[in-house]
């Protein structure tokens, strides 16, 4: 299904321009108030549920224990003794986490009071900062039209900085006429399978709406790294409204068509065809085995956090417990 919305692009960075970033200076200072602390209280400094298995060197093999996490056992050493056997990990001092930001021109698209793009900035910015003021590194790729920027992973509120205004300025430039065609997820997840070297946490942050093919290159990352998907997504890509006969533009190739929304049929085509692509991607997600953390620009961004923590902490008990029973 076509995205029919639309969005600008961007340039990449230039660090001696984070001195005169005044947006993003505002931008984290709002977050680091009404975001970040009231993450403080309600994840009760567990950040790194959000970042789980990151920075790890293997060290040894051992056999499993009722404590173990089950996404470390070595399913090959186990088959090979008969006996749960759990790789054992050296856990680095910083942890590093790569922002994969896709900032092609449909995440420009917000049907209410933010767009796409700007739930991204806030969940980078937040994330970014968590992590970055425990001495942790982040860095970022960022996608437009094709690979535009490469920040290496660094620490500090300065260089998160240096992050949020590569995004403010990718947001402010604006697409040439000739910049059409679909997001090409697949190159953006095997660049950043190439420009990674060592295991880290990587957020794919992205709307998913992107030429076919991305889902063998995310499922390849996944191997190496712990990958979450974060999912952006507005309401009215779900579910239409009856607005009458409006104009509708792919953000993606620039295609423009007129529809009539009065139709009630063509409402509930859009939604069942919506509906399908929704059953797909998170079919696929699980067929991976990657965390998605989905970002509504109606959702508040505290909120939808917290019940990502939330999720994966049942997921690994529950996941330790079958494991346990199944054992037993």
């Amino acid at each position: 299904m076509k995205n029919w919305f639309r969005k600008p692009t961007v340039a990449a960075n230039d660090e001696a321009a984070v001195v005169a970033a005044g947006g993003a200076e505002r931008a984290l200072r709002r977050l680091e108030w009404t975001v970040i602390r009231r993450l403080d209280g309600l994840l009760q400094g567990d950040y790194r549920t959000l970042m789980r298995g990151t920075g790890l060197d293997l060290a040894d093999l051992r056999e499993y224990q009722h404590h173990d996490d089950v996404r470390h056992i070595d399913w090959n050493v186990t088959a090979r003794l008969q006996t749960p056997h759990v790789r054992v990990f050296t856990e680095d001092r910083e942890m590093a986490a790569w922002f994969v930001l896709d900032l092609s021109r449909s995440v420009d698209f917000g049907s209410g009071t933010k767009a796409k793009r700007e739930i991204s900035a806030g969940f980078v910015g937040v994330i970014a900062r968590l992590l970055t003021r425990h001495g942790n590194r982040v860095g970022a790729l960022v996608y437009g039209n094709d690979i535009e920027a490469v920040i290496p992973p660094r620490s500090g509120r300065r260089h998160v900085l240096h992050l949020l205004h590569a995004m403010e300025r990718r947001a402010e430039t604006k697409a040439a006429p000739d910049q059409k065609g679909m997001t090409r997820l697949a190159d953006l997840l095997k660049s950043a399978a190439a420009l990674m070297p060592r295991r880290s946490t990587v957020f794919v942050v992205s709307d998913f709406l992107s030429e076919p093919g991305w889902e063998r290159p995310l499922a390849q990352l996944t191997q190496r790294h712990e990958v979450v998907a974060v999912r952006l997504f507005d309401p009215l890509e779900r579910e239409l409204p009856d607005l009458g006969l409006v104009p509708l533009r792919d953000a993606e190739t620039g295609e423009q068509v007129w529809v009539d929304t009065h139709d009630a049929g063509f409402r509930k085509r859009f939604a069942r065809i919506a509906a399908e692509r929704e059953t797909v991607l998170r079919d696929t997600f699980a067929k991976v085995g990657v965390d998605a953390l989905e970002l509504s620009t109606n959702d508040d961004l505290v909120a939808s956090i917290v019940r990502f923590a939330d999720m994966r902490k049942r997921r690994i008990r529950a996941g330790s417990l079958n494991f346990k029973t199944a054992a037993a």
